[in-house]
């Protein structure tokens, strides 16, 4: 062959192999473009509900079960809770399709299959209606739910349900199934079952309508129980603030004096069980939530009756990181016992106290009641820049199933609404309390040479005598850290060796001022109406 033929040849090829990297780049480009895009263009909440006056307000309460089917199971070689078959774990193929059919487990790491279930999850929802405003809160037994997949289920609401409002929360209990992406069996795929996932939209339905045609008129009772649960929790990041509170509102039917259901707010990770659990499980809201309505029992023996009806459990602000870790004893009630380490032994006794408190406090002459109320209502859209350079990766790769309005920013929501002596906001992460409560400080090495920017404290500017405040509300986007704690990059603060943890997972440093402007513009217009 000659030179010149040669070169003809050589460029052909390269031709071919140019074309082929251009049609392979740009199918990349259209990839990504397609995982960024808007599932739900134009999709704007702007709410303004104002009270109607003192009329009765009804309630109504439903419990559906999301518990995943656990068909495959596997034998863990090593004990680390990781599916790794070059190490010599095995699974049954029960479900015969000749893979594994696993089902991923949320928080703590990825790679983690369920190998059974301790108890089952729940969609639990509670419906309110003054004859002005009907709203529905569902909390769900997860780790998370986006605010596409709350679009989702807004969406499919049948219109003769008349709901104005639906609240969806995550307990962020880290033994559910992934429901975010990021804890699949690869970095770079998903551990979200899409059958699974549109089985909790569902019940999610069901349990809605459940609620709302359940609805009767009610009285509600109001209480705090401030301390009693101090000592079931850490602040395992600096500077230590805790806010033990658990913040309690009852429902009893008008004519029956019946319950018809209790919410129950706490700001705790339901991760007692801790990173060693491999079954499914809602951690201490599952005996908390029996506690409340069937009653404490010991052994055979009914030590405290319950109040009925239907117990529901939010998780409050919970970043920074608020948990019953493996070295926090956790006492029995009934024995001379202090569990420390992991077990469901020591989720139990966390549960049935916490059960406990509640009931006590919701007994005690300190109770609010009220015959007559109304509900005020306001939500608003908010944007969010995403800075996170691993969740932009994840969500370029598909990994993270959500949309973006624009380049790296995306939809999220906040909600404020009134009853009576209480007050509720709403937020989409795990806040750390610091902004809720006070004591955000500006250590040295600090990130950003700032004082405290997320002032005044939420909890201090919301009306009424009682409190709530909700995260992992219609969305999840991570940590909202005060800005002036913000420490990625050495040296850093209180004298770390490393880095603190948090920050991985939050979409970025101005994520805790923007939502912490944004709450106090909706709490504060609502409290000039």
């Amino acid at each position: 062959m000659t030179k010149k033929r040669l070169s003809l040849v050589l460029l052909s090829i390269l031709k071919y192999f140019g074309l082929f990297f251009l049609v392979c780049f740009a199918g990349l480009i259209i990839f990504v473009v397609y995982n960024f895009r808007d599932r739900h263009k134009d999709y704007r909440v702007d709410i303004n509900r104002q009270a109607p006056g003192m009329v009765t307000v009804q309630a109504g309460f439903a419990a559906y079960p999301i518990t995943p089917e656990v068909i495959d199971t596997w034998i863990d070689q090593k004990g680390n809770q990781q599916f790794r078959p070059r190490e010599g774990d095995t699974f049954e193929d029960v479900s015969g399709t000749g893979r594994f059919d696993a089902v991923w487990m949320a928080g703590f790491q990825s790679n983690k299959p369920a190998k059974g279930i301790h108890d089952d999850l729940w969609a639990r929802a509670m419906a309110l209606d003054d004859g002005n405003t009907r709203m529905v809160w569902v909390v769900i037994d997860a780790i998370g739910f986006f605010a596409d997949n709350v679009v989702d289920v807004r969406k499919a609401l049948p219109d003769n349900l008349g709901v104005d409002y639906l609240i969806i929360s995550a307990t962020h209990t880290h033994s559910a199934p992934d429901l975010l992406g990021i804890y699949g069996p690869k970095k770079l795929k998903s551990g979200v079952n899409p059958d699974y996932l549109e089985y909790v939209k569902r019940q999610i339905l069901v349990a809605t309508e459940s609620a709302v045609t359940s609805l009767r008129p009610a009285r509600f009772r109001f209480a705090v129980d401030s301390l009693g649960a101090a000592d079931m929790i850490a602040d395992t990041r600096k500077p230590v603030v805790i806010n033990p509170a658990l913040h309690l509102m009852q429902a009893v039917d008008k004519k029956s004096g019946n319950t018809l259901g209790t919410l129950v707010l706490w700001d705790n990770h339901p991760e007692t069980i801790w990173s060693g659990n491999s079954l499914i499980t809602s951690d201490f809201p599952h005996y908390l939530r029996e506690g409340i309505e069937k009653g404490i029992w010991w052994g055979d023996s009914l030590i405290t009756p319950g109040l009925g009806g239907i117990a529901i459990f939010a998780t409050g602000n919970i970043g920074g990181l608020m948990t019953t870790h493996p070295g926090v004893g956790i006492a029995c009630m009934f024995e001379d016992t202090v569990y420390t380490e992991p077990t469901f032994q020591k989720v139990r006794a966390q549960g049935l106290k916490l059960a406990q408190l509640t009931i006590d406090a919701l007994s005690s002459s300190d109770v609010v009641e009220i015959s007559e109320g109304s509900i005020e209502l306001r939500v608003r859209s908010i944007e969010l820049s995403l800075k996170n350079r691993l969740f932009q990766i994840g969500l370029a790769a598909g990994v993270i199933n959500r949309g973006m309005t624009s380049w790296m920013r995306f939809r999220s929501e906040i909600a404020f609404w009134r009853l009576g002596p209480a007050s509720f906001l709403h937020h989409p992460g795990e806040m750390y309390p610091e902004i809720a409560d006070g004591g955000i400080e500006a250590p040295t090495g600090q990130d950003f040479a700032i004082q405290p920017l997320e002032i005044p404290p939420l909890r201090e500017i919301m009306p009424g005598q009682f409190r709530f405040i909700a995260g992992l509300s219609n969305d999840m986007i991570g940590y909202i850290i005060p800005k002036s704690q913000w420490d990625q990059r050495p040296p850093f603060t209180y004298d770390y060796e490393n880095r603190p943890y948090g920050e991985i997972n939050s979409l970025g440093p101005e994520t805790g001022p923007v939502i912490h402007a944004a709450l106090v513009d909706l709490i504060q217009v609502t409290d000039e109406h």
